[in-house]
């Protein structure tokens, strides 16, 4: 048991699936805008498949990211001991993985409605061919933005079978949001990109400048934020949770400097985690109470 424990634990691990914090509350306040926003019905069912989707089409993208990624990790020192590369799960096993998840994803969505279901191809198309991004575009980390900004549109889709403009704002301002603090982490493989010939942001305009870009484009996700609530009435409630978020954007704009990056991780997972969770708790809160 012990060990069946700790195989499962190692899964976790490849997946990062602790990272889910980050896209998971966008996937709420898409749901939430429709059901109480737009005035669609609440169901368990459907607030579970969601749930479901978010999981499965996370854990399929991250592990294709690894098992594709794995020589690069292998030769990188600071992902060398990732599980693929340390020998801990094989390379199969996560192949394995992620056709066992797509599958998982594009059944949950069967059960949703027929427009989810016609387009869940194109959302596996998206997470997963991230992966092959960074070897030929710098633009590599918006990409990852846009897969992840899949989560509110998706949830709301799944309730209305519809678009909308107001969760599609949401859905730019976590490409955005994610697109800008993945240039920050890049930063610390930058010398490594350069000699592995690899595309991003700090290889292709240097540290300087590519903290320059990140904090514009967190500046686009803030407006964004103010113009989403302005165009859905929201009230103070949402105006506090902005004020947090749009301050922890800038935190780690300041925890971060181009001679020192030693508190990266702080401002990656940290700070972005912490703002993803406060926004959607106060965006729902303000849905919910003072409405």
């Amino acid at each position: 048991m012990k060990e069946k424990n700790g195989k499962i634990k190692d899964y976790f691990s490849l997946v990062k699936f602790s990272h889910t914090v980050f896209a998971m509350p966008f996937a709420l306040i898409g749901y939430f805008l429709a059901v109480q926003h737009e005035g669609y019905s609440f169901t368990l069912r459907s607030f579970i498949l969601v749930l479901l989707c978010m999981v499965f089409a996370r854990t399929a993208a991250m592990a294709f990211n690894r098992y594709v990624d794995r020589e690069i990790d292998a030769s990188n020192p600071r992902t060398a001991l990732r599980e693929i590369p340390a020998g801990i799960i094989r390379p199969r096993s996560a192949i394995h993985l992620v056709m066992i998840s797509s599958l998982l994803f594009m059944i949950c969505t069967s059960f949703i409605n027929p427009l989810v279901l016609k387009l869940s191809p194109v959302a596996l198309a998206v997470v997963l061919g991230y992966s092959f991004t960074k070897k030929f575009t710098s633009l590599s980390h918006f990409v990852l933005g846009l897969g992840l900004s899949l989560a509110p549109i998706g949830a709301y889709l799944a309730v209305t079978a519809h678009f909308a403009l107001l969760p599609l704002i949401y859905s730019l301002i976590v490409m955005l949001w994610v697109g800008g603090f993945d240039i920050i982490y890049a930063l610390q493989d930058e010398d490594f990109d350069k000699n592995e010939r690899l595309k991003s942001v700090p290889v292709l305009l240097g540290r300087k400048r590519a903290m320059f870009l990140s904090s514009v484009v967190h500046t686009f996700a803030a407006v964004l934020v103010v113009g989403a609530g302005i165009m859905a009435g929201f009230g103070w409630i949402y105006w506090l949770g902005s004020v947090i978020f749009i301050g922890l954007l800038a935190y780690q704009h300041f925890i971060i400097s181009p001679k020192d990056i030693s508190r990266l991780n702080v401002a990656f997972f940290t700070t972005n985690g912490l703002a993803s969770i406060i926004f959607a708790i106060f965006v729902v809160a303000e849905m919910y109470l003072h409405r």
